[in-house]
């Protein structure tokens, strides 16, 4: 089958452009956000500039994490993460697509973004499920007051469990946001505490999404002033940018106060959805996806990829480059979840896929020979700059130009390739050194 066309050579080129599109990003958020000097100014006199270590890369770590998995009632999924821009890896996740004994038919899934460490990321995606599960609501019957209710209580337990290990083990610091997934043979469940998204697609359109929890969303600030704190620079305390979260422990000490009313909440928000035969596909992704792509851009992108690809790792695998050359600086994680009524392999659509290709492998080669003529050197960032002007029919709704990066990068290579000087044999040059005498 034929898809976009991967290298596989390093292209320290490619790499110098994803610094370039970044860096006014970068730069502008430890202007403003580090308080110290403003551009322009210096340390004032005897003051030593605090030299603080930046969470950023100079090179993105491109190195994709992918898993596949099927549940016995029809659901397929693939999950894909990369480390991206930032420091450190700080995202995990938990991929249950059958969960057991008399709860066979049901499946669970989530995304875990942590901050300021992984450590309490990956301890909820080991006990969150056993905590969900414990509470006794969730049975066969299938009742949806009383499985959200489950769920919550779920969530609740878990940060308790956290706070009672963090003192124990002496960390203290950082938290994770989270957003699951419960499916039942009846209805969908989703919870989430934090900025991070599910997004279910029915009949080709966004059908359901959750909403982000932002320190500045005007309940979430009310509950985060009345608990003693403060939103300035859209955080709490002009610190942290989420307001519902798992750990962060620092936020959660005001006294007289349950655990869902202090400045940061562990209470996820649960939705429930009933299932339609219309259902298509489900996403769950950390913020480093929704801080550059929106749900209906998402939705249109994944279902035009699941017309051309087979694997789902290779879907989530181009949504992850999607958000990567569209500027996310964070960790990268994505689950995609297709249910029995996911749109599948199209002749048609991968007939105009080829052409598309084919299309642009001519207009990079147009591109490359004018700019050869012209006496030009025709690095990729030149090539990338005069194609992302020129009007392109066919492109993946939701994906644009920078969905096809990878095979216009491919082309490039070859373009290069094909214009490298020959270069004469040995025993031609001694050939034509002996004619010449």
């Amino acid at each position: 089958m034929r898809t976009a066309r991967k290298g596989s050579v390093e292209m320290p080129a490619f790499v110098r452009q994803l610094v370039k599109e970044t860096e006014k990003r970068v730069s502008s958020f430890f202007k403003g956000s580090r308080g110290g000097p403003a551009e322009g100014e210096q340390p004032g006199e005897g003051e030593k500039e605090e030299v603080i270590p930046s969470p950023y890369l100079d090179r993105p770590v491109l190195d994709k994490l992918t898993e596949e998995g099927c549940a016995r009632w029809g659901l397929t999924y693939a999950l894909g993460s990369m480390q991206g821009w930032r420091a450190n890896m700080e995202d995990f996740h938990n991929c249950v697509p059958q969960l057991g004994g008399e709860l066979a038919d049901w499946s669970f899934f989530a995304v875990f973004d942590g901050h300021a460490g992984s450590t309490v990321a990956q301890h909820c995606s080991q006990h969150l499920l056993g905590h969900i599960l414990a509470t006794g609501g969730i049975g066969p019957e299938d009742d949806p007051q009383r499985v959200k209710c489950a769920i919550t209580e779920g969530f609740l337990q878990t940060d308790k469990h956290l706070h009672s290990v963090a003192r124990r083990e002496g960390w203290e610091r950082g938290g994770t946001t989270v957003v699951a997934t419960l499916i039942s043979p009846y209805y969908i469940y989703f919870a989430n505490c934090g900025d991070s998204r599910a997004m279910l697609c029915r009949s080709g359109q966004v059908c359901f999404s959750t909403e982000d929890h932002k320190p500045y969303n005007p309940l979430e600030k009310e509950r985060i002033e009345s608990a003693g704190g403060s939103v300035s620079l859209q955080r709490i305390n002009g610190s942290l940018a989420v307001s519902r979260a798992m750990g962060d422990f620092s936020y959660k000490g005001a006294e007289n106060r349950t655990p869902s009313q202090q400045m940061v909440s562990p209470e996820p928000e649960v939705c429930v959805v009933e299932r339609s035969p219309a259902d298509e596909f489900l996403v769950l992704a950390c913020d480093g996806v929704w801080d550059t792509i929106s749900n209906e851009e998402l939705c249109a992108f994944i279902h035009n990829r699941l017309r051309v690809c087979t694997d789902l790792r290779d879907v989530c695998t181009q949504v992850i480059d999607l958000c990567l050359y569209k500027g996310s600086l964070d960790n990268i994680s994505i689950i995609l979840l297709c249910f029995p009524g996911a749109p599948q392999l199209s002749a048609e659509a991968l007939h105009q896929e080829a052409k598309l290709e084919d299309l642009l492998e001519s207009k990079v080669a147009e591109i490359y020979d004018e700019l050869c003529a012209r006496g030009e050197e025709p690095d990729l960032l030149s090539v990338l700059t005069v194609l992302a002007s020129t009007v392109i029919p066919g492109l993946p709704p939701g994906g644009g130009i920078q969905s096809k990066r990878n095979c216009i990068i491919s082309a490039y290579y070859q373009q290069r390739e094909t214009h490298k000087p020959t270069v004469p044999n040995v025993s031609t040059i001694i050939h034509l050194s002996n004619s010449n005498h």
